[in-house]
């Protein structure tokens, strides 16, 4: 590693986002290590998946420990977003104006708008680049949705995957909920997914109509935020008691076959 380059820090964020009154209810150091939060007070660079939200996430820092310099100073470079319109062949985003503080010797924050960047959510290119261009990386700890929901599972926690968002299409969804399941009969295997919030009831009435009664299905609504919750239990006893799912908090799916 070059002395002349910058750290590139992968930053947590809460989980909280888009929950009303999250931001008042549960202070940031309750969350996130008070490391953590000492490192993103100092950094005035991030890339970020939305500036909107870091300046949030920003004020919030700023109540524990505060700013080495004004909000309005920090420079904040939004991730590129993927083209709509599902185009199949894409040209890479140019990634080295991003790269540039970091080249220059600055410190950069990498921040997404819940839990840690690069995982189930955008910047795992910029991570690939930094690499490449010999930059230190630091990942720093905090909340991840995906590995609370599995813990508080009871599921099996040594062989799983994330499989993202299914398909909005009703016949195509339980045609890949049915895929999932099958693969993980085979491989005794955890499948985790998530879905837009206000389609959360939607997504369980899903599984129960497609999956089969001896599968088990694990629901984890507003980690880390009040009221959060997690049901576990066969799709036979989701049947038999069924739960409303909130349509404002998100939340992680996950299934186990029998």
């Amino acid at each position: 590693m070059s002395g002349r380059h910058g750290t590139l820090y992968l930053m947590p964020n809460a989980l909280d986002f888009g929950i009303t009154g999250a931001d008042e209810a549960v202070p940031l150091d309750e969350v996130l290590p008070l490391g953590v939060l000492r490192i993103a007070a100092r950094l005035g660079h991030w890339v970020a998946e939305s500036a909107r939200s870091t300046r949030a996430f920003l004020k919030r820092v700023e109540r524990v420990v505060p700013l080495a310099q004004a909000l309005q100073q920090i420079a904040i470079v939004e991730l590129p977003r993927p083209p709509k319109g599902g185009h199949k062949t894409v040209a890479a985003p140019d990634l080295a104006p991003l790269l540039a503080p970091l080249l220059a010797g600055h410190d950069l924050g990498l921040i997404s708008e819940a839990g840690l960047p690069a995982v189930a959510d955008p910047g795992a290119a910029l991570v690939q680049a930094a690499h490449a261009a010999g930059i230190e990386v630091v990942a720093l700890p905090g909340p991840s949705s995906l590995l609370l929901a599995l813990a508080a599972s009871g599921l099996n926690g040594q062989s799983f995957a994330f499989v993202g968002y299914l398909p909005v299409d009703a016949p195509a969804r339980a045609a890949r909920l049915r895929e999932l399941e099958a693969l993980s009969r085979k491989a005794q295997q955890t499948q985790l997914l998530i879905e837009t919030p206000y389609r959360n009831g939607a997504m369980l009435e899903a599984m129960l109509a497609s999956l089969q009664a001896g599968t088990r299905i694990s629901v984890s609504c507003g980690l880390t935020a009040p009221g959060a919750f997690t049901r576990s239990d066969t799709v036979a006893r989701w049947r038999a008691q069924p739960s409303a799912l909130p349509a404002d908090r998100p939340a992680v799916f996950a299934l186990l076959a029998g």
